[in-house]
C-alpha cells in the first residue's frame, strides 16, 4: 500500500458510514466532494472506508482505500472496521494536515492518536447523526426496555462528549443537531447544508414508458421512495400505509434501495403494484426513476438531512412524510404534507388529498425551493472557506503557537488551492 505522497496538502475523509451497494448519503458526500476537489482546487484527497479486502485505487490527486473489514450482522452493505492499525497505518504514510471523520464509532478515536502523535493535524468531525437518541435509545428500548436503554443513552452521550470535544471542528447537517451538541458540552459547531445535483436530478428525466416497463398500472399517482429498506428507515411503515390507501386511487409504488427488509417486504407485496428494484447506483437512473413518479414518500423518525428528499424535490415531485427530525425543514407548507409520527393513516389521506389537488405545481414549487437554497458548490465553499479554516486555527491554538494566522489568513492559505 505504498504510494507517492503529492507535496500539496493532503485531505482525509474517514468513515465506516460507507457501502457500496444500498449506501445513503455519506457515499453521495464522498463522491461529490471527490468530483469537487478534483475540479476545483489542487488539493490531494485521501478517502478511507470500510470494504471486503485491504485495497487502494489512485487516481491523480484522488486515493481512495478500503480497509478490510467483517459486514455489519444483520446488515447485506455495511462493514465494519475493526483493524485500527491499518487505518493508522494509511494516515501515517499520508500525513494528512486535516482529517474529517464522518461516523461516531472507533474511527474518530484512531483519528485522535494520530493527532496526539502528529499535533499539527487538524480534526474535523461530521456529527450527521445524534446517535445516542436515534441508535442507542431506539435499539435499546426495543431490546432492553426504557429503563435500560435510557442508561445506555447516556454512557453514549458521555462517550460523544468526550469524543467530539476532542476535535478542533465539529459540523453538523441542522441547527437542531447543533443545538443537540451544545447539550453535550460541544461548542465548536458549524452548521454544514448538502447540496443536489439540479442537473441530473431534473423533471426533464421523467419517462413516461416506466411504468410499463416495471409492470405497474398507467393510472393513479406512483409513488416512489429511494433510500436503505430497513429498520431505521422504517421501510415497513411505507408498506403499512400504501394498504390503506383507497382501492379507487389506482396507486402503485417503487421502493428504490436494499437493505434488510428488502426480501421480506418484496414476499409481502405480493399481489399488490408495490416493486423493488434494489440498490441503483447509477445516478442519471435514479434520476430517471423519481422524475417518473408523482409523489415521494419516506416514513423517517430521525431523517438528519434528507438528502433524498431533496433528489426528490428537484425532480419536481411533492413530498409526504412524517413532521420529525429534518423533514420540517425539507419539506416546508406548500411542498408536500407531513402528519404526525406512526399515523400511516394520515399519510395515506395526505397522498390522496395532493393527487387529487395539483401535484405538478406543487412539485414545481419543490424544484424551484431546492435549486434556489441547495448546491454541492455552496456546500464545500462552506467547507473549505469557513470549516477548514476554523479548524486550522483551534489546531494551532491548541498547540500553544503564538503569531500564526488568525482565520482570515488560513481561509487564504486554502484559498490559494481553490480554483
Amino acid at each position: 500500500m505504498v504510494i507517492a505522497i503529492d507535496p500539496v496538502l493532503p485531505i482525509c475523509d474517514l468513515t465506516q458510514s460507507y457501502a457500496p451497494v444500498g449506501g445513503g448519503g455519506i457515499g453521495t458526500y464522498l463522491r461529490e466532494k471527490r468530483d469537487y476537489v478534483l475540479s476545483n482546487s489542487d488539493f490531494r484527497l485521501v478517502q478511507i472506508v470500510p470494504g471486503p479486502v485491504d485495497r487502494v485505487i489512485e487516481n491523480g490527486r484522488h486515493v481512495w482505500v478500503e480497509i478490510g473489514a467483517e459486514q455489519v450482522r444483520g446488515s447485506p452493505n455495511y462493514r465494519f472496521i475493526t483493524r485500527t492499525s491499518a487505518v493508522r497505518a494509511v494516515l501515517e504514510q499520508y500525513r494528512p494536515q486535516i482529517i474529517e471523520s464522518q461516523c461516531p464509532w472507533v474511527l474518530p478515536w484512531t483519528a485522535i492518536n494520530y493527532r496526539r502523535a502528529h499535533p499539527d493535524t487538524a480534526l474535523v468531525a461530521g456529527y450527521h447523526t445524534d446517535f445516542p437518541n436515534t441508535h442507542v435509545y431506539r435499539v435499546g428500548a426495543s431490546l432492553f426496555g426504557d429503563f435500560v436503554a435510557r442508561g445506555l443513552r447516556r454512557l453514549s452521550a458521555s462517550y460523544a462528549e468526550r469524543t467530539y470535544r476532542e476535535f478542533d471542528r465539529v459540523y453538523t447537517l441542522g441547527q437542531d443537531m447543533r443545538s443537540m451538541l451544545a447539550q453535550y458540552q460541544v461548542p465548536h459547531v458549524d452548521v454544514l447544508s448538502l447540496g443536489v445535483d439540479a442537473e441530473t436530478f431534473h423533471p426533464a428525466r421523467r419517462d413516461p414508458g416506466l411504468r410499463a416497463e416495471l409492470g405497474l398500472p398507467e393510472t393513479g399517482p406512483l409513488l416512489a421512495y429511494a433510500g436503505r429498506i430497513d429498520n431505521e428507515k422504517r421501510a415497513d411503515r411505507l408498506l403499512s400505509m400504501f394498504r390503506q390507501l383507497p382501492p379507487e386511487l389506482g396507486a402503485s409504488m417503487i421502493l428504490i434501495g436494499d437493505g434488510k427488509l428488502r426480501a421480506p417486504i418484496a414476499e409481502a407485496v405480493r399481489g399488490l403494484p408495490v416493486v423493488l428494484p434494489g440498490y441503483c447506483d447509477d445516478r442519471a437512473q435514479l434520476a430517471r426513476l423519481l422524475a417518473s413518479a408523482d409523489v415521494y414518500v419516506s416514513a423517517m423518525a430521525d431523517e438528519t438531512f434528507g438528502l433524498s428528499v431533496l433528489e426528490a424535490q428537484a425532480c419536481g415531485l411533492p413530498v409526504v412524510g412524517f413532521a420529525s427530525g429534518a423533514m420540517v425543514h425539507r419539506v416546508p407548507r406548500g411542498l408536500g404534507e407531513l402528519v404526525e409520527l406512526d399515523d400511516v393513516a394520515g399519510m395515506a389521506r395526505a397522498v390522496a388529498a395532493i393527487w387529487h389537488g395539483d401535484p405538478h405545481a406543487m412539485g414545481r414549487r419543490a424544484r424551484a425551493h431546492v435549486t434556489a437554497r441547495f448546491s454541492w458548490d455552496q456546500t464545500f465553499e462552506t467547507l473549505f472557506g469557513e470549516v477548514y479554516p476554523r479548524a486550522l486555527v483551534a489546531s494551532r491554538r491548541r498547540q500553544h503557537k503564538p503569531g500564526w494566522f488568525r482565520r482570515s489568513d488560513a481561509q487564504q492559505v486554502l484559498a490559494g488551492h481553490l480554483r
